[in-house]
């Protein structure tokens, strides 16, 4: 008897929909698979077959062919047990499948019939909601994040009984997931996610916290250089909270991501502040990037939204570091394989920092004890292409004792207000032409929208002649004393907006000789 249910799985950070057909008929006794599947999705048949005999279901010796539809797309994961379950189930028995039409099956299963918690759920709820299906029955540990789609119904058996009596009797479906409804309501109240840190614990550095807002405004990337213990990591903890609140789509957006890589906190159905990821300095290209053989995102993909924050920079192995170069500029990651190109997110506002020598303490020649040979070696490392991704540089400058003891500096949340400001002139600027902030602005925007007066442009020709600039330099000048503009309100980019975005480019000429080599 033919049956078929259906089920989804993950095709990049996307749901897909995936048909379970089912035949059972009279023959050798035993049970095939097919469909382009994983070694994972063919152990399904195992675990299927073991969990309906141990949830008392009778199991006669028949023929069983089971095939994934569409057979030319490769299915992985075990999101799918469920499904193939219930599809051998209905072939056998029937009476199921009519019930099951406009419902979706999502769920690996224990050998006793218990429904465990599988990644990807979020995305694959979307997906069935964009086909049309009515309800998705999910595994318990998942319903936040299947919750958290509109218009779609989510149930959520505990075992593979269970669930086929909710098909049979859906009466006592509903009140047994009203019940627990009101269970999770208990459990979950008052939780709530909460940074955790704050710009007012950061003493001193006023000039840092200044480049720090200016790169927050406008999405620009940052780089900080200065020695061990000067606060460089701890402004960069806190770049999140200055940072506005997500929109809908782009908490939906990264709240697919964490979903596939299983990062989703309990009791948590999406994530509502943006990242902060701070990946070590080994982490694999394939790690930063994203990739494997079935590819999954990396902490690019997961930083996206928010902050990739790269401590020790140079210690970065160098092909690490030049694979950021395409997906900082496109802000995605395209991953090719055999079977298919794989889209992630990527777009981060990066935050690196690093000492300016080995020992930390170059310039300062009473202390350094580094040879030229080997500081040069050491800011070597940081290639032009990879250095001219970061809008602005800083410098961390050691901090005096009363710095340090003094009072508390200004919070987070009068920061963010003026972020947020600056964040809604952007977006009335450029409206839907898919620009978000400054630091997106290509050549045409910035002929547009950073016009200079007489006096403002020859500042800059004199500035690009006696620094012997490139062209890419002076655009970067531009979309940062754009934003810098922003900051303060006003329409036209003046000669003090200029100097500052100037200044942001000093630590070039002083440790890269102004980035165009050692």
């Amino acid at each position: 008897m033919f049956s078929r249910i259906y089920s989804g799985g993950i095709r990049g950070i996307e749901g897909q929909i995936v048909s379970v057909e089912a035949d059972s008929n009279n023959g050798l006794p035993g049970t095939c698979m097919v469909g382009y599947l994983s070694s994972e999705v063919r152990e399904a048949q195992e675990r299927a077959r073991t969990a309906l005999r141990g949830s008392g279901f009778l199991l006669p010796p028949k023929k069983t062919v089971i095939n994934l539809s569409p057979a030319s797309v490769r299915k992985a994961g075990t999101s799918y047990d469920l499904g193939i379950a219930l599809a051998i189930l209905s072939s056998l028995e029937g009476g199921i499948s009519p019930l099951t039409e406009d419902s979706l099956f999502i769920g690996e299963l224990g050998l006793d019939g218990k429904i465990k918690a599988v990644r990807g759920v979020l995305p694959i709820v979307i997906a069935a909601k964009k086909m049309g299906f009515r309800r998705c029955y999910i595994p318990e540990d998942n319903f936040e994040e299947g919750n958290s789609v509109r218009d779609i119904e989510i149930i959520t058996p505990r075992t593979l009984a269970e669930c086929v009596k909710f098909l049979l009797h859906p009466e006592e479906q509903k009140e047994t997931m009203n019940r627990r409804a009101a269970e999770r309501d208990r459990k979950c109240a008052g939780r709530e996610e909460t940074r955790t840190v704050d710009f007012s614990e950061v003493n001193g550095q006023i000039l840092l916290k200044r480049a720090a807002e200016v790169a927050a405004a406008g999405r620009h990337n940052l780089l900080i250089i200065g020695a061990a213990g000067t606060g460089k990591t701890m402004i960069a903890q806190r770049i999140p909270t200055i940072l506005p609140p997500m929109e809908e789509s782009e908490r939906i957006e990264i709240s697919k991501v964490y979903s596939i890589c299983g990062l989703l906190p309990p009791g948590v159905s999406m994530i509502r502040e943006r990242p902060f990821r701070s990946p070590h300095h080994t982490v694999s290209p394939q790690a930063l990037a994203g990739g494997g053989n079935m590819p999954k995102p990396g902490e690019l993909s997961l930083a996206s939204g928010g902050v990739l924050f790269l401590d020790e920079l140079p210690e970065f192995a160098s092909r690490t570091i030049e694979i950021l170069r395409q997906p900082l500029e496109e802000r995605s990651v395209s991953i090719s394989r055999l079977h298919g190109t794989y889209i992630f997110p990527a777009n981060v506002m990066l935050v690196a920092a690093m000492n300016p020598c080995p020992c930390g303490y170059y310039p300062d020649r009473g202390r350094c004890r580094c040879s030229r040979g080997q500081i040069q070696h050491y800011l070597g490392k940081i290639s032009k292409p990879i250095l001219e991704r970061f809008d602005i540089c800083a410098e961390a400058a050691p901090i005096s004792y009363r710095d340090f003891r003094g009072e508390d500096g200004e919070s987070s949340e009068n920061i963010r207000a003026r972020v947020v400001k600056a964040w809604k002139l952007q977006s009335e600027r450029f409206g839907n032409t898919g620009i978000r902030s400054n630091s997106e602005m290509g050549i045409r925007e910035i002929k547009q929208y950073c016009r200079l007066n007489v006096q403002e442009e020859t500042y800059l020709e004199q500035v690009y002649t006696a620094k012997k600039m490139s062209g890419r330099s002076v655009h970067k000048i531009l979309k940062v004393a754009r934003t810098i503009a922003d900051l303060a309100g006003e329409t036209y980019i003046s000669k003090l907006h200029l100097a500052e975005a100037v200044s942001y480019r000093g630590l070039e000429e002083k440790y890269w000789g102004g980035g165009t080599g050692l």
